[in-house]
């Protein structure tokens, strides 16, 4: 029997956002960030103002962007190109169990700190 592993669906996280989709946004994703997962946490780089997936700490080529501000609505693959995608960037509510967090986020307090800088810009957790 052959054994099929369903992927992350577009906004599946997503529990409630502002009238007038104002929750939303559109982001670029830089080029080299790879394969970017629905759900996934993003931080801004500072300089161009791209978007990456949110490390634990400041890394090189992304700083700027292990402040956790966006969650990716949708996926892309941002290895060789850059890539726009939809983002929740403002007052909306996320189902904790469908987030995706950048490897370097690997402990309970570097996920606390993805919340706790996600609820700064009113994305709930929940």
């Amino acid at each position: 029997m052959t054994t099929l592993t369903e992927g992350r669906h577009p906004g599946e996280g997503l529990l409630s956002e502002a009238n007038f989709h104002r929750s939303r946004g559109r982001a670029t994703i830089k080029s080299g960030s790879g394969v970017i997962e629905p759900g996934a946490i993003l931080g801004k780089i500072t300089a161009g103002g791209k978007f990456a997936p949110s490390p634990a700490a400041e890394t090189v080529g992304v700083e700027g962007a292990e402040t956790a501000v966006a969650i990716a609505v949708y996926g892309c693959d941002a290895t060789a190109a850059d890539r726009e995608i939809a983002i929740i960037e403002r007052d909306a509510e996320w189902r904790i169990g469908a987030v995706v967090y950048e490897a370097t986020v690997d402990t309970d307090t570097e996920k606390l700190a993805k919340r706790t800088q996600l609820a700064a810009v009113g994305i709930i957790l929940r």
